[in-house]
C-alpha cells in the first residue's frame, strides 16, 4: 500500500451514557477506496462527522497528509469533500448552476470552474442533463449531482455517506458506475455502506465496524485469511470409487480437506483462485468433470463470523 493520507487513531466519541465510536482506528491510502462496512447504528456516520471536522471528537485523532483535522481547521478541512446522505442542493436550481454557487464558495471562478463543471458532469453521467432543475431530477440523478458537488474542488479526500440509500436498482448501478470511474482520477475516497456487495465492488480495503468499533481492517482476501474462513472448490462428475482423491491432491498447498459427496467431491482450500487449475488437473484424471463451482467468503459471511449476527440485522 502506498503513504497514508489519512490517519485516525483511536477515534471516540459518546453522546451521553451512549458510546457511538470507541477507539476506532484505520488508514487510508493515497488513491485507495475505503469502505467502512457496518449495519445501520454501528457508528459510521459518526466518525465520518469527524473524520470531515464537522463533528469534535472527544478523544483521538484524525490528520491529513500530517495536518490535524478539527472542526476550526479551515485548510485540513478544505482538502475534503463530504457527500451526506441527505441531498444538500438548491432544488430550484439546476446543477449547474448549483456547481457555480458552490465553486465560488470554494474559491474558483471563470473558465477554470467551468471547465471543471463540464470535467465532473462526465464523471457523473449528467452532462446532458446539467441545466435541468434538481427537482425534476429522480432520486438517483439527485445523488449524482450531491457526489458532483462534492468532488468539484478537487479534494484530496471524498467521503461518500451511503450514497445508494433509498434509490431504485438503476440509479444505485449508474452510482456505483461513477464512484469506480473515481478510482481512474487517483482521488482518496471513503466510501460508508451497509451493503457487502458495493463493497465489494468498489473498495480496495474495507474496516468492518460493529458497535462503533473496527473489528477488522484489511482487503477481503486479507480478511478471509485472519478469521480463518475457506474458499471451496465442488467438482461435480464421475469417478472411479477406488480412487484416494485427498491422496492424489497430496503436494498442493492450502488443501484444507477434501470430501466425497453423491455428485463428486468438495475441496476445502485457503485460495481456490492460485490451485484451481492444479486441482482439476489432479482430479481430472480419475473420470470426467462435468461441473466446477468455486466459492470464495464474502464479506457478508466475514461480519457474520465476527459478530455472529447478519450484517443488516
Amino acid at each position: 500500500m502506498t503513504s497514508a493520507l489519512l490517519a485516525v487513531q483511536d477515534l471516540t466519541k459518546t453522546f451521553g451514557a451512549r458510546t457511538a465510536v470507541d477507539a476506532l482506528s484505520f488508514e487510508v491510502a493515497e488513491g485507495e477506496t475505503f469502505g467502512l462496512l457496518g449495519p445501520n447504528g454501528s457508528g459510521k456516520t459518526t466518525t465520518i462527522s469527524m473524520i470531515s471536522g464537522i463533528l469534535q471528537a472527544d478523544a483521538g485523532s484524525v490528520t491529513l497528509a500530517g495536518e490535524a483535522v478539527t472542526p476550526n481547521a479551515r485548510s485540513a478541512k478544505g482538502r475534503i469533500g463530504l457527500v451526506p446522505q441527505d441531498i444538500a442542493l438548491y432544488l430550484d436550481l439546476s446543477t449547474r448552476e448549483n456547481l457555480q454557487f458552490f465553486g465560488r464558495l470554494q474559491g474558483l471562478s471563470g473558465d477554470a470552474l467551468n471547465k471543471r463543471i463540464d470535467e465532473v458532469l462526465e464523471i457523473v453521467a449528467l452532462a446532458d442533463r446539467a441545466d435541468d432543475r434538481v427537482s425534476d431530477y429522480s432520486g438517483g440523478m439527485k445523488r449524482r449531482a450531491n457526489i458532483a458537488v462534492g468532488m468539484l474542488h478537487e479534494p484530496a479526500l471524498l467521503i461518500l455517506d451511503e450514497p445508494t440509500v433509498g434509490v431504485d436498482p438503476q440509479s444505485r448501478n449508474q452510482i456505483l458506475d461513477a464512484v469506480e470511474a473515481l478510482g481512474s482520477t487517483g482521488l482518496s475516497v471513503i466510501y460508508t455502506t451497509h451493503y457487502m456487495e458495493e463493497a465489494e465492488r468498489l473498495c480496495d480495503r474495507v474496516g468492518i465496524l460493529d458497535q462503533g468499533t473496527t473489528l477488522a481492517v484489511g482487503t477481503q482476501r486479507e480478511l478471509v485469511t485472519r478469521v480463518g474462513e475457506q474458499d471451496r472448490i465442488v467438482v461435480n462428475g464421475t469417478f472411479t470409487e477406488e480412487t484416494d482423491l485427498e491422496a492424489t491432491l497430496t503436494g498442493v498447498v492450502g488443501i484444507h480437506g477434501v470430501d466425497r459427496t453423491a455428485a463428486g467431491v468438495e475441496v476445502a482450500v485457503s485460495d481456490a483462485r492460485s490451485v484451481l487449475v492444479d486441482v482439476l488437473g489432479r482430479i481430472g484424471q480419475h473420470g470426467s468433470i462435468t461441473n466446477v463451482d468455486v466459492t470464495e467468503p464474502n464479506l457478508e459471511a466475514l461480519f457474520l463470523h465476527l459478530t455472529g449476527r447478519a450484517l443488516r440485522d
